[in-house]
């Protein structure tokens, strides 16, 4: 397969995933993040849970004196559930993201493309109001042909994310 296939082939993968030549006023900002769980499981709940069933299946249910009298360590300890943090946004509608936030979404779009290294790529957010992103390689993480690939498609994908997002100072 020729070079200019290859390469026809990428801009339009990346069209495609970027939105191709839709209008920008008629899209509606994709959601960036997702929102994480309000209290992480280890899994000790489904555990802790399930025992009281057993025991009370196979007629060895505990007495509830004998619960309370339990050493505290052993106790389950109940912490405060935190709201999950909310995004701001601005007055145009765009999310409000930290440098480290936006580098993390430039990169999960890189990381769409063919052959880009699953390690050694550092993305770099930078500026204020005009924001930009610099993507840096690890000695021997990709061939210098894939990295000109991967520099030459991030202008376009900073261009698509100012769209929806602005930096957070």
């Amino acid at each position: 397969m020729s070079e200019d296939v290859k390469d026809a082939g990428l801009v339009a993968m990346i069209s495609s995933i970027l939105g191709g030549n839709k209008r920008a006023d008629t899209i509606a900002p994709p959601p960036l993040t997702e929102v994480p769980p309000t209290a992480p499981t280890n899994g000790f709940e489904q555990v802790a849970a399930a025992i009281p069933e057993a025991a009370a299946k196979s007629g060895n249910a505990p007495a509830e004196n004998a619960s309370s009298a339990a050493p505290a360590a052993t106790r389950p300890v109940e912490k405060p559930v935190e709201p999950p943090p909310k995004i701001a946004t601005t007055p145009d509608g765009k999310q409000l993201l930290p440098a480290e936030a936006i580098a993390d979404l430039v990169l999960g779009e890189l990381r769409k493309l063919e052959d880009f290294p699953a390690t050694g790529v550092s993305v770099t957010v930078y500026g204020y109001r005009h924001w930009n992103a610099m993507i840096t390689f690890a000695p021997f993480s990709t061939s210098f042909h894939n990295a000109t690939r991967f520099r030459q498609a991030m202008p376009d994908l900073v261009f698509k994310l100012r769209r929806f997002v602005e930096l957070e100072v």
